[in-house]
């Protein structure tokens, strides 16, 4: 399975996350700007960049796509995370039998702005729905981070569930889930399952 590796859109290179790419992505998830809307998602632990390209590897070699490493320039330094990705944690959890695949993105602060999450979401959806069209794409959101809420709108995805976030500090804090598609009575199920928030699945 090597078709969504990489990707090449009209501004970004979009690459299976390589062992150089560690350093860069966790400076980027370690940036507490970056995680204004959820600050108990910051990323502490240096060894995490290297996780991260770990993962994406499995999951390439598992799913036949996960997240990438983001570029703006050809050879260029990693500016964001991002794609579709199957977590673990979603296929035990989805009473539904699929699995729902995870859009997911992430960039360096200083490019924000310039519309690169859309325009990687856009490849992200497309990979997705051509490797395994019967998964959703799900994007899981806090509601005041209007950012990320307007990349999801823009993408065609639309409001499936609005509840607490189960296992945030913030007794106040409100989870949207966010589908590429029309759900279903099962998938809304799934949704709206407690556990959740505490799976990883934050944007």
């Amino acid at each position: 399975m090597t078709r969504w590796r990489h990707v090449r859109t009209e501004r970004l290179w979009l690459d299976e996350p390589a062992d150089g790419d560690a350093a860069a992505l966790f400076t980027i998830h370690h940036d507490p700007a970056s995680w204004r809307h959820f600050p108990a998602g910051r990323v502490t632990d240096p060894a995490a960049g290297t996780t991260m390209v770990g993962a994406s590897r499995r999951r390439f070699d598992r799913d036949g796509l996960a997240y990438w490493s983001v570029r703006d320039a050809e050879d260029g330094p990693v500016i964001g995370r991002g794609g579709c990705a199957l977590p673990d944690e979603a296929i035990e959890a989805d009473v539904t039998g699929r699995g729902w695949w995870n859009l997911y993105y992430r960039l360096d602060q200083r490019v924000l702005g310039r519309g690169y999450a859309t325009e990687m979401g856009q490849a992200a959806i497309r990979a997705a729905r051509e490797v395994s069209p019967e998964r959703p794409v799900l994007a899981y959101l806090l509601e005041h981070n209007v950012a990320s809420r307007r990349t999801a709108e823009r993408l065609g995805m639309r409001l499936a569930w609005r509840g607490a976030d189960a296992g945030n500090a913030d007794a106040d804090a409100v989870r949207l889930v966010f589908l590429d598609r029309e759900p279903d009575d099962v998938l809304v199920a799934a949704l709206a399952v407690e556990g959740m928030a505490a799976a990883g699945l934050v944007g």
